[in-house]
């Protein structure tokens, strides 16, 4: 399936809302602020929409009196950790899986939070053909392209009622092979999010399949600040998240799907963090 230019924008949002916003002017204290943008199973690329970025960029900067440093929009864990220990970045905003994975690694504080359109990630389902329920699925081939994050699916997402290996397992490397593996009766059943089940429908044999269980719904994708933030620095970044989509930034933010950048804290994702620690 061709993705949309709409769609190929969702994830270059996120870089927009928060991720190289620091990018376009300099630190009080003349300090560069580098960011990272780790999006995982995103589609589409922050070059696709870079007119959109710089000129969120120059709102931003307006708004915080930043410039200098650099950012960088990452969709693999690995490359993204390369470019946090090489350039230690003060921010950075993840997907909710990144998140937990590398918060005690890198000392990680959740600040905000970011909600973009056909983004993914806030709520899972399993759909099948010929299953009535996840148990249904136990046994059977469940395909999937979240499948690469064993903790976080199993703890988080199945919240404990279903292990990964209750299943034969079929990887995917992209979203739309999912849905039709399970279409073409190549498995009984298959894991996707929420982005991947608003499509479904408009699958050439998509509305044969049905939803058989769905996770809770989870919290937005997290802005962060890592320990090279500094204090004054960080609570003034935490308290411009609200006002980078009004005013100026609002038609900008409209046109890359941002629905709202709030602050947040720990509280907000204590429940999921508090579930990925379990044994």
């Amino acid at each position: 399936m061709r993705v949309s230019s709409r769609s190929a924008l969702v994830s270059v949002a996120l870089a927009l809302g928060v991720g190289l916003i620091p990018a376009a002017r300099a630190s009080a204290a003349g300090e560069p602020v580098n960011v990272v943008v780790l999006k995982e199973h995103g589609v589409g690329t922050p070059a696709t929409a870079q007119p959109y970025l710089d000129k969120f960029m120059d709102i931003a900067a307006k708004e915080n009196g930043w410039g200098g440093g650099a950012g960088k929009y990452q969709t693999q864990r690995a490359a993204a950790e390369a470019w946090i220990q090489g350039n230690k970045p003060h921010y950075g905003i993840l997907s909710l899986g990144a998140f937990l994975g590398l918060k005690g690694t890198y000392g990680l504080e959740p600040i905000g939070q970011v909600a973009v359109t056909q983004a993914g990630g806030q709520q899972y389902f399993v759909v099948s053909k010929t299953a009535g329920d996840l148990a249904g699925c136990k046994g059977k081939k469940l395909v999937s392209d979240h499948i690469d994050d064993a903790p976080f699916i199993e703890k988080v997402v199945f919240d404990g009622k279903a292990k990964l290996s209750d299943f034969t397992l079929v990887p995917t490397r992209r979203s739309t092979q999912t849905s039709k593996t399970v279409i073409n009766d190549e498995a009984e059943c298959a894991l996707i999010d929420d982005a991947q089940m608003a499509e479904l429908p408009k699958l050439d044999g998509g509305a044969a399949v049905k939803q058989v269980w769905a996770s809770a719904k989870l919290p937005a994708l997290v802005v962060v600040a890592f320990p090279a933030a500094p204090g004054a620095e960080k609570s003034a970044f935490q308290g411009s998240l609200p006002r980078l989509c009004q005013g100026g930034g609002t038609q900008i933010c409209n046109e890359v799907g941002i629905q709202s950048l709030t602050s947040a804290g720990a509280s907000t994702y204590a429940a999921v963090v508090a579930a990925y620690a379990r044994p």
